[in-house]
């Protein structure tokens, strides 16, 4: 009886054991669990109504790593985000969608846990925040380094024709789509320019993204500025005034062409040669492109060849005299150049070939060898070894002529500076002895201060270089020297002046 009775209560409390262990383990594993998630507090105050035998997907919705709450529904949140493009942004955005914020995301996982439903006050909360993004095209431009920018346009095709007027700054619109076809552009037949090749330095990835509405371009306008000038906001301007022209306001602002001016101001100036009414305000700031349009151009010039100078030897002609025989005509050539511009701006050339179209005629020229005594050549030595000059023409008032020392022998000679013949041989007061020779050609010259009266009489033919005196310091002088001007048709001349190398 007693076996019995244990055998029972054996029994029984396997039972027991059967029956109520698995929930005493399902409630040990949900408290754990619940621990394991760490009700976190979020923005948005939200209960946790019950917690559940069987885990199931919740929706915790984050914004800048921070919880804003718990979803019920993911089909809820995505009827939201398409009512509200509806709303706001339809209108503006045609064709795209809205999706959350740029730092708001949604994380799906498994829990034991049912939440309080506030989606109201979540949508209410990404509404008034503006937490959303809208799908557009996202633009990376980049080249051998990696991207190194991107923007956010309302589609593909608002770019491109952004990108197409831009280039047409450059290039011609006509030009532009022949090359774009793999066409040519018809060779040149007179003088001028043509477009061979357009390319863009960079390249250019176009992709679907999401990005902020305030981030996304949706006109043409606001590309095509992007275009031009990056996020460069700062622009100078100047005020034109009268008899400005486009060309003279762009030497005057940072060197600009004319056509460079022309191409920041196409709102207002649509020739080079455009007349500028006074008091315009034009933009003088350069594009600062993020991109390169390089253009190739074939460019046809016309060029002079320039006559050369020919001189011959004239024993009939008396020497110093110079004559022109034949009168010097440049001849032409038609020149092509390959040039290379970046944004409207000539970056290198070279001549492809050329071709003369009218053959220059040489300038000719004889210079007289014929020497005749007591002529002087029309050139001039100095008149004493180691000159060194103790006072310049107008070194006082009054003084209009040079002083001439000899630097290393103060009583040395004095040489006739050309050919010629002694017209005076004297003495007075201020130059003391002096000398003046004719040379016979309109040109005179006058030494002063000889130490003794010069042993040449009046009417003594000279050549270039000879003796005609000593040095010294007779009449008013202070110190060894000569006092030397050289006359030109009865006209006093500073030496220094083209004369001697001073």
């Amino acid at each position: 009886m007693k076996r019995i009775a244990v055998l029972l209560f054996c029994m029984i409390a396997a039972i027991g054991v059967a029956v109520g262990a698995p929930k005493l383990f399902r409630k040990a594993s949900q408290m754990t669990y619940a621990v394991a998630e760490g009700e976190s507090s979020s923005i948005l105050p939200q209960r946790t109504e019950r917690v559940d035998s069987t885990p199931h997907d919740v929706y915790r919705l984050y914004s800048s790593g921070e919880l804003v709450g718990v979803l019920s529904s993911r089909r809820e949140l995505d009827a939201f985000l398409r009512a509200i493009y509806q709303e706001l942004y339809a209108e503006q955005f045609p064709g795209s969608e809205v999706g959350l914020g740029t730092d708001v995301y949604l994380i799906t996982e498994q829990s034991y846990m049912t939440y309080e439903n506030i989606d109201q006050q979540i949508f209410d909360y990404l509404k008034e925040n503006r937490l959303f993004t809208l799908k557009c095209t996202g633009v990376e431009l980049s080249d051998e380094n990696g991207v190194y920018a991107e923007i956010y346009v309302a589609n593909e095709e608002l770019f491109n024709q952004a990108m197409t007027e831009y280039m047409t700054y450059f290039i011609s619109a006509d030009e532009l789509a022949i090359l774009n076809r793999g066409d040519s552009t018809p060779q040149l037949k007179t003088y001028g320019s043509r477009s061979i090749g357009v390319t863009v330095l960079q390249t250019i990835t176009m992709k679907e993204s999401f990005a902020a509405p305030e981030a996304i371009r949706t006109t043409q306008a606001d590309v095509l500025d992007y275009l031009e000038y990056g996020d460069n906001t700062e622009r100078e301007y100047y005020t034109v005034r009268r008899y400005d022209t486009v060309a003279g306001v762009g030497s005057k602002n940072h060197d600009l062409s004319a056509t460079q001016i022309m191409n920041i101001n196409r709102d207002q100036i649509t020739s080079t040669d455009q007349i500028l009414s006074e008091g315009m305000e034009l933009c003088v700031t350069y594009f600062t492109s993020p991109i390169d349009v390089v253009v190739t151009k074939e460019s046809m010039k016309k060029e002079p060849i320039i006559a050369q100078t020919v001189y011959r030897t004239n024993s009939e002609l008396r020497e110093g005299v110079i004559q022109k025989v034949q009168t010097g005509v440049d001849g032409s050539k038609n020149a092509l150049y390959t040039e290379r511009w970046i944004n409207g701006v000539l970056v290198s050339g070279s001549l492809t070939s050329s071709v003369d179209t009218l053959q220059p005629i040489n300038e000719v020229v004889e210079i007289g060898t014929m020497q005749i005594p007591g002529v002087g050549t029309g050139s001039f030595q100095w008149p004493v070894d180691n000159p060194y000059i103790s006072c310049h023409w107008g070194c006082y008032y009054g003084h209009r002529a040079i002083d001439i020392q000899n630097a290393y022998d103060r009583y040395g000679p004095i040489y006739a500076a050309d050919r010629g013949v002694i017209e005076v041989n004297s003495y007075n007061g201020i130059n003391g002895n002096y000398v003046i020779i004719d040379h016979n050609n309109g040109y005179e010259t006058y030494y002063g201060h000889m130490n003794v009266p010069s042993p040449l009489e009046v009417g003594t033919v000279v050549d270039k270089g000879d003796v005609i005196g000593q040095i010294g310091m007779t009449g008013l002088a202070t110190g060894p020297h000569t006092h030397f001007f050289i006359m030109y048709e009865g006209e006093r001349h500073n030496p220094c002046d083209g004369f001697l190398p001073c």
